[in-house]
């Protein structure tokens, strides 16, 4: 086998478990209602739809911890050992939801054990992205960083269609009853299934040459102290991923539920609308890393976080005033071209901003501070802020923070007197320092 079909072999299995992690949480975006329903019974649709939604959040609470806890762990034993970790415990959350009986069978068992498995989750995703990302840049080829990093994105793209389709066929074979009762399972149980097949491919994973060939590898006591040192650092890679988990979460896992719930259009139009944008995402990702490859991150970050910052509210006002499943699915696509173009960039500078030696630890404790803050209840903030105003057009608000969050963390990133400060510390090497800056 040649060296760069090893490389495109490595690149699919590591992602393919990435996958997962983005499946499973699409499914409990698309049918957070349902779960709710199943988990949370009330006489309120809010109140039932919050719980569940905050349900969805609370697995990010957890990202931070396991950043630090399992970024260690994959800091010191290596990139292939913590992968598997990660992908067994995602698999735990997977299994909690998809066979968990419901309320009225078990009672406040239910909705303990699901919050459980959501925790057990979110401690695993808090490392996985961090781990996938790093575990690409060092095996990427010279000059085609960006490119390599991308199709960590591209993987939970590809959960996203697949998600998707199978909610557009489940809609079409069940009756809305159906629906809510039991079918919202079965995408749960098929990503379950699929859990044996992706571990035996994460197993065939070899560790990389740049982690393999380091000679010092710093313990957990070292590695939080280097992680805290870095605080500096740590909270602007967090408002530099916000742009990237508000945006996406609002696109993916919020747009069913504010298709069907709030613009009241079928269901089948919102989860068309969501298939149609995990293909532009896809698209987008690797086209604007290996762009950046060419021109330096710092121009499409500065680009894509200051259209971020003006447009949303706008777009989302137009969408409202006449609600449509061609003005949805404009919308949406118009918030895809941002993703795709500014997360195509954003995921490899975040992995090259980071002290070598802690490179997942520092990557997945900035990413899940941004998660477990703003990105993860994204569809909980957007639910209640059109609550509060009574006006849809409010979850462009959000993204438009978002926005200011990435253009703020760019701007401070790549000053002149960061970068110095940077270089002389020698704490972090960056490439966008290499590259034209635009």
């Amino acid at each position: 086998m040649s060296k760069s079909s090893s490389k495109v072999g490595a690149v699919v299995r590591v992602s393919l478990g990435n996958f997962l992690e983005m499946y499973d949480f699409m499914v409990f975006g698309y049918y957070a209602a349902a779960i709710g329903r199943a988990f949370f019974p009330t006489k309120n649709e809010y109140a039932s739809l919050m719980l569940s939604l905050m349900t969805f959040g609370t697995g990010y609470l957890m990202r931070p911890l396991g950043a630090i806890i399992l970024g260690a762990y994959i800091d010191h034993h290596g990139r292939r050992k913590g992968l598997l970790l990660t992908l067994g415990l995602m698999a735990v959350g997977t299994l909690s939801i998809g066979i968990m009986p419901g309320y009225e069978t078990i009672g406040l068992f239910a909705p303990v054990l699901v919050v459980l498995g959501r925790l057990v989750q979110g401690l695993s995703a808090g490392v996985e992205i961090g781990g996938v990302s790093v575990y690409l840049a060092e095996i990427a080829t010279p000059g085609r960083k960006g490119f390599f990093v991308a199709w960590q994105s591209g993987s939970q793209q590809v959960a996203v269609i697949v998600a998707a389709l199978i909610g557009l066929t489940l809609s079409a074979t069940l009756r809305p009853e159906e629906m809510a009762g039991w079918g919202w399972r079965i995408p749960l149980l098929i990503g379950s299934v699929l859990i044996p097949f992706l571990l035996f491919l994460r197993r065939s994973l070899t560790e990389t040459d740049e982690f393999a060939a380091r000679k010092h590898r710093p313990k957990s006591g070292e590695i939080w102290r280097t992680v805290m040192s870095n605080w500096r650092l740590m909270i602007l890679g967090m408002m530099l991923t916000t742009t990237t988990t508000v945006t996406f979460y609002m696109i993916t896992a919020y747009m069913p539920t504010y298709g069907n719930s709030v613009l009241h259009l079928s269901v089948k139009s919102s989860m068309l609308v969501t298939l149609c944008v995990g293909i532009s995402n896809f698209i987008f990702l690797p086209v604007m890393g290996a762009l950046s490859d060419k021109i330096g991150r710092r121009p499409l970050l500065l680009t894509f976080s200051t259209i971020a910052l003006v447009t949303p509210y706008p777009i989302l006002l137009w969408l409202v005033s006449a609600p449509s499943f061609e003005r949805l699915l404009a919308a949406a696509l118009w918030f895809s071209m941002i993703f795709g173009s500014y997360n195509g960039a954003m995921v490899v500078f975040l992995t090259e901003i980071m002290p070598v030696n802690v490179r997942v630890s520092g990557f997945s404790f900035a990413y899940s501070l941004a998660t477990g803050i703003f990105g993860g209840f994204t569809p909980a903030v957007s639910t209640y802020l059109i609550h509060l105003t009574g006006n849809r057009a409010m979850p462009g608000l959000w993204l438009s923070f978002a926005g200011l969050m990435g253009l703020t963390a760019t701007l401070v990133l790549t000053s002149s007197h960061f970068v110095r400060r940077t270089k002389q510390s020698g704490r972090a090497v960056n490439a966008v320092y290499e590259l034209p800056v635009g």
